[in-house]
């Protein structure tokens, strides 16, 4: 019965990924642990391993089609978070479950208030 649901987050994450740019981070991690019952470090691994494949290149081609593509700026970008999500990567599996799903918490809130209250 799990698989079932499993689409259903994969379709509502990229539905919200297409619509405003949330996705794995912001939506699956949190179902994965609050629905699944993952565990914080099973939830990131998992979401990181589905954004290997070109998931997302249906919905860059059509914002790119539609002119909102910054193409450099996303190659320099890729640059960085190609070593920054490695080490991060080094980082995060050294830490305990519960003080990563406190941090992923609190970095959800304040990048949410920054955006609702601040220009």
């Amino acid at each position: 019965m799990t698989e079932p649901l499993l689409i259903i987050l994969g379709l509502v994450s990229g539905l919200l990924a297409g619509v405003v740019g949330l996705g794995g981070g912001i939506i699956i991690v949190p179902a994965l642990v609050l629905l699944f019952g993952f565990s914080q470090k099973l939830a990131q691994g998992t979401t990181l391993a589905l954004l290997i494949p070109p998931i997302g290149f249906f919905a860059a081609w059509a914002y790119y089609k539609a002119g909102h593509v910054n193409v450099k700026a996303a190659a320099f970008i890729i640059i960085g978070f190609i070593l920054g999500s490695y080490l991060g990567a080094k980082f995060a599996t050294q830490v305990p479950d519960k003080q990563l799903t406190k941090v992923f918490g609190a970095f959800l809130i304040i990048v949410g208030i920054k955006m609702l209250f601040f220009k």
